[in-house]
């Protein structure tokens, strides 16, 4: 097996029992972050249980209900990833919820373990989420910070997307976040998630290491594709001309504080200096916000 077999994983190969995408910090073989995707048929259910960890319920397309402790959530959802953001549910540890969906639709549930610290499970409102655009010029994207520190509070799981314009890249410069550097790197593991627009879309994701921990992955990702980044630089996500790329992003770790601090390549990141004479993408945003 190669290195990019074993960290890439093509739509449909890690598919177990209700879910289109299973990955558990023991199929990753690490201790923390994990990511299911569910598909619901019109009318259907789906009973989680959260176990030791917190979770999220994160329509990729479609609506839903989830109830959990007596309450129901409605959550609308979004026609799609690149449509607009979503609202969501938050499930923290020891809850057993259902997942429901009148007319059907797509979930990303990701998740991370976590002890249990007295969150409630809660609705995140789509009108909340920040949305902010980095980069520039033909590094331009999209980032859609759902549950980040400052953003939705967790004890360990950090979400959010990145929508990248075809022909653009991001994850760039390389970036890593795998030692545990106070106020300058945290120790995370990552997952991506991807969809491509159009049906033959298709977009690359690099990965590779340093010279203490080596690891080497070019993989050609296409919608339902998932990357497993245990460490090393990540970057670039290269979106092919003509195919906007969208990734689910997906990060814990054992810090006791929980907070995203990445450094780059320090061969590339001189990149960022040449943002400040560039125009932001003019095809960002990505839609407008989905109205009931």
């Amino acid at each position: 097996m190669t290195e990019s077999s074993k960290y890439h994983l093509p739509k449909g190969s890690s598919a177990a029992g209700d879910y289109d995408l299973l990955v558990t910090p023991e199929s990753a073989g690490w201790g923390h972050s994990g990511l299911r995707i569910l598909t619901l048929r019109p009318g259907a259910t789906h009973r989680l249980d959260t176990g030791d960890s917190e979770f999220l319920v994160l329509p990729l397309s479609g609506g839903c209900t989830v109830t959990v402790g007596g309450r129901a959530f409605t959550v609308r959802g979004r026609s799609g990833v690149f449509a607009s953001v979503t609202d969501f549910v938050y499930l923290p540890p020891g809850s057993e919820a259902v997942i429901g969906s009148s007319s059907g639709g797509r979930f990303a549930l990701p998740s991370a373990r976590a002890g249990r610290t007295g969150l409630p499970a809660r609705y995140g409102r789509k009108e909340d989420v920040p949305v902010e655009l980095r980069g520039a010029g033909n590094c331009s994207r999209q980032v859609n910070n759902y549950c980040l520190p400052g953003t939705f509070e967790a004890e360990q799981l950090l979400v959010c997307e990145v929508l990248t314009p075809g022909g653009n890249w991001s994850s760039y410069p390389p970036h890593k976040h795998d030692e545990a550097r106070p106020g300058v790197e945290s120790e995370l593991e990552e997952i991506y998630y991807f969809e491509v627009a159009g049906e033959h879309g298709f977009g690359y994701q690099r990965v590779y290491g340093t010279p203490e921990r080596p690891i080497d992955v070019l993989a050609e990702v296409r919608s339902g594709d998932t990357v497993l980044i245990p460490h090393g630089w990540h970057g670039p996500s290269i979106a092919a001309p003509g195919y906007d790329l969208y990734y689910l992003n997906v990060m814990a770790g054992p810090g006791q504080d929980r907070a995203w601090l990445i450094c780059d390549d320090p061969a590339h990141g001189w990149v960022r200096g040449t943002w400040e004479s560039q125009e932001t993408d003019p095809r960002l945003p990505f839609g407008a916000k989905e109205t009931d």
